[in-house]
């Protein structure tokens, strides 16, 4: 059973891969042009796009929670019922644009914190304040990623992610670089392109909801209902401490860049440099979580307790060994990577320094990624979330910040990456014995 589980985790996870690395890619393709135009514009993406991606994060985290609960009920046999839930998560996912677009639009109080040049604060504003106007998009479309990954039907996914990165590719650059409404506008193009893509993309969902392979079977878009509060009680219930587990998590990364700001421009983008081949690295064993989640979602909606726990065996396995060989090729492959980034000798000399971090943790960082998804699969969520605060925030951030700035000598950035492979070790240790103690409660309940 457990090959048959590992099989069946590879080939879902594929098209999750593929579609998870085009969203990162559009990320590369930024960072990759910006660092062509100056230090000032690649700064203000490494901070206006943590921020950016911290807040989709949260919001789509909470929009997760559409994915158990599907996945619980096709695993029951209770298909009937599954288009229900995808509408009440787009209700919700229209509710949480929201406060995210005015949040957007009015950053201050979190740029307040941070010391930046006055040159890069203006161009993160301006980014951020155009990236506003895809949020609603961005949301509806990871409710219908939610959807599909739990059917086990992420194809549709990696089509719809090659093209939005092939097409970004071109925008951002005939946008940022080659001046296509007039002249260049560096990070300002970056952004565009980015809303444009995002609206395309939620457009494209819509339309295979409509009249693609799941519109038989599962009748998406028939009989709409209005927002009900019972199913948004669940989904909640499930869902906010995903969401918050999420902001936890991506902001212990990209917040470094706000408490790194007054190191320099070239600190700041070496950072995010390295902070973007770590989110490279981290898709693989992210893809895998998500088809684990799915499938064991299923299993035990199903009351399959010996295909449930041959899955997450499968799960645990396959991505602490595949991630642990991704971390090994890419210490080997550093500098012509790094180079491909940038042409600034002082950004290639922090990402140098910083790249060795990345390897070092790729182990654990698999292993509490599988174990945290298999936890949502049980529908055990707010414990893991606690988990995740006091490792990410509590040793990854702040002890990144004590180790940065006031360690004596000053670690400067290191100090965060340092921090963070301490937090990740114990994230693994502590998530995978809540999942031995969520396996234990389900074999008592059966």
């Amino acid at each position: 059973m457990f090959l048959i589980a590992a099989r069946g985790l590879i080939a879902h996870a594929f098209p999750i891969l593929v579609a998870q690395l085009a969203s990162i890619g559009m990320m590369v393709i930024d960072t990759a042009v910006l660092g062509h135009v100056s230090a000032v514009d690649l700064a203000a993406v490494a901070i206006g796009g943590g921020i950016h991606v911290a807040l989709v994060f949260a919001l789509a985290g909470v929009l997760q929670a559409v994915g158990p609960v599907v996945a619980h009920l096709h695993g029951a046999r209770r298909d009937s019922e599954v288009a229900g839930i995808l509408h009440q998560g787009f209700w919700l996912a229209m509710l949480l644009s929201v406060p995210g677009v005015l949040f957007l639009i009015h950053p201050d109080a979190l740029l307040g914190m941070a010391e930046m040049d006055a040159a890069v604060d203006a161009k993160v504003r301006q980014y951020l304040a155009i990236l506003a106007w895809s949020l609603p998009a961005a949301l509806a479309y990871r409710t219908f990623y939610a959807f599909c990954n739990a059917l086990g039907k992420p194809r549709v996914l990696m089509g719809i992610g090659l093209v939005s990165l092939g097409v970004h590719a071109v925008l951002a650059r005939g946008f940022a670089l080659e001046g296509w409404l007039g002249e260049p506008l560096g990070v300002a193009g970056c952004a565009l392109s980015n809303v444009l893509i995002g609206w395309a993309a939620c457009l494209s969902g819509a339309a295979y909801l409509a009249w693609g392979a799941l519109r038989g079977p599962y009748r998406p878009f028939a009989d709409w209902q209005r927002p009900r509060w019972p199913a948004w009680r669940e989904l909640l219930r499930i869902g906010l401490p995903m969401g918050f587990s999420n902001l936890v998590e991506i902001t212990s990364f990209t917040l470094i860049a706000l408490f790194i700001a007054s190191l320099g421009a070239p600190v700041v983008a070496g950072h995010r440099v390295v902070a973007n081949l770590s989110a490279l690295v981290y898709i693989l064993p992210l893809s895998l979580a998500i088809a684990t989640m799915a499938a064991l979602g299923q299993a035990v909606g199903a009351r399959d307790r010996p295909r449930a726990k041959a899955t997450i065996r499968a799960g645990l396995l396959l991505a602490a060994g595949l991630s642990s060989l991704m971390g090994l090729l890419l210490w080997l492959g550093a500098s012509p990577l790094i180079a491909a980034y940038t042409d600034d000798p002082a950004v290639r000399a922090v990402a140098r320094g910083l790249i060795g971090y990345i390897a070092l943790y790729q182990f654990f960082d698999a292993l509490q990624t599988v174990a945290g998804h298999c936890l949502r699969a049980y529908r055990v969520t707010f414990v893991p979330m606690l988990v995740q605060t006091f490792c990410f925030w509590g040793i990854g951030l702040l002890g990144g910040a004590w180790l940065c700035h006031r360690w004596q000598p000053p670690l400067g950035v290191a100090g965060f990456w340092l921090a963070a492979v301490v937090s990740l070790v114990l994230a693994a240790i502590m998530l995978s014995a809540l999942l031995w103690k969520a396996i234990a409660d389900a074999d008592l309940s059966a």
